[in-house]
């Protein structure tokens, strides 16, 4: 992995993987070590906290569960599909161990209709299907910032 000698981390936004404790520690150290390359968030999530979806060549900072900034990401490719789209290759580069796509998606429901998520949306409610739109992202570490 090449470092940017120009890249300044104070400067960028911050990514977050899943929430801080056990979870974020695991995708935060897949990052590291570059396992994980792709995420998957849902669309309405960004319209809920105000974001704009992710474009390619975009770099954030990655914090761990601490809130200290680890590594710099670059995103390498943007996909809006339905879940019932979401294919083997983007579930296994999550880094997080899955063999495929019903075991991913196992998780990630679990995740999606999970209390902390729920708090945050201030909707238990909430659920995902087969037409749920997703972000699929890809990125790549272009610096690891622990010391």
């Amino acid at each position: 992995m090449a470092s940017d000698a120009g890249l300044d981390p104070d400067s960028l936004p911050r990514a977050e993987f899943g929430f801080p404790g056990p979870l974020r520690d695991q995708l935060v150290a897949a990052v590291l070590d570059g396992s994980k390359t792709s995420t998957t968030g849902v669309v309405a999530d960004y319209a809920y906290e105000g974001e704009a979806l992710p474009e390619v060549g975009e770099r954030a900072v990655v914090l761990d569960s601490d809130g200290r900034g680890v590594g710099v990401i670059e995103v390498t490719d943007v996909r809006v599909v339905p879940l019932r789209e979401v294919d083997l290759a983007h579930a296994m580069d999550e880094g997080e161990g899955y063999e495929s796509v019903a075991a991913w998606r196992r998780g990630h429901e679990d995740f999606w209709h999970g209390p902390e998520r729920r708090a945050v949306l201030g909707d238990s409610e909430t659920t995902v299907d087969d037409d749920t739109p997703l972000v699929l992202q890809r990125f790549r570490l272009v610096a690891d910032l622990r010391g």
